[in-house]
């Protein structure tokens, strides 16, 4: 004898994990289909990264391999991508188009909203450094430190992530769309152009060198590249993305606003 066919309904919302893997999912989504962010976050590190094999040519990078030398800053220019520009543009946009507002409507909470975003966020970070490490191997890159370097990196893109991302959601959750897009682009290129990402701290002066190894970009850049020469991040890169983090967490905790 078979069982009663049970029909009756049952209202509520999915487990909280089966809501969280819906969102990265529809972040994920959303990023693949947005051709001006595959751009920010692969297609320029990757354009940079063969170029910079060629950099000496153009700026004094200082003693050693122009490849051992770009790599890291790419690597770093690869988490200020993701986790600021990229991140602040989407999340303006939201904002903007009442996305958020909408979720927030919803048996989504707003943790869940942040882990999504958190969760995309690394899924694209990790898809980044390991593309952009294998085709800078494959240039010719020679990293110090075996797999403890790479553990250091790991660590290196947590907390860079935290203060760019902590950063991307102050401007995006306080400033107009337009204004967060035309702040996050304009940040991006600052710091890509001077923020100490590409060029090695010491190779600018004195008191230029001082201010950028206080920001997030001149501690990633330069604990990464510091990392894969063999020397370890250091204390004060650390520090800085730490600090970073926590004020700008602070800050996006009383200031973001959802609508």
């Amino acid at each position: 004898m078979t069982a009663p066919l049970d029909l009756s309904p049952r209202p509520g919302a999915a487990p909280p994990t089966a809501m969280l893997r819906s969102q990265i999912s529809m972040e994920l989504r959303l990023l693949t289909r947005n051709g001006e962010q595959l751009l920010l976050t692969l297609v320029i590190p990757l354009l940079l990264l063969v170029l910079g094999t060629h950099s000496n040519k153009v700026v004094d990078l200082g003693p050693g391999r122009s490849i051992d030398i770009i790599t890291p800053g790419i690597l770093a220019l690869a988490v200020l991508s993701t986790s600021f520009t990229s991140l602040a543009i989407a999340t303006g946009f939201e904002r903007r188009y009442g996305v958020i507002k909408r979720l927030g409507a919803s048996p989504l909470p707003r943790w869940g909203l942040m882990l999504g975003k958190i969760g995309a966020i690394a899924i694209v970070e990790i898809a980044q450094l390991t593309l952009l490490s294998v085709v800078g191997l494959w240039l010719g890159w020679d990293p110090q430190g075996g797999v403890t370097a790479f553990g250091q990196m790991a660590l290196l893109a947590v907390l860079g992530t935290a203060a760019f991302g902590s950063l991307g959601l102050l401007i995006a959750g306080t400033l107009r769309a337009e204004a967060t897009l035309a702040v996050a682009n304009l940040v991006y290129v600052l710091l890509l152009v001077g923020g100490g990402l590409l060029v090695p701290l010491s190779r600018y002066p004195a008191a230029a060198s001082n201010v950028l190894e206080l920001l997030p970009s001149g501690a990633l850049g330069q604990g990464l590249r510091d990392t894969f020469a063999g020397d370890g991040p250091g204390v004060l890169p650390i520090v800085v993305l730490i600090i970073w983090a926590a004020v700008c967490g602070l800050g996006v905790s009383r200031t973001f606003k959802w609508e």
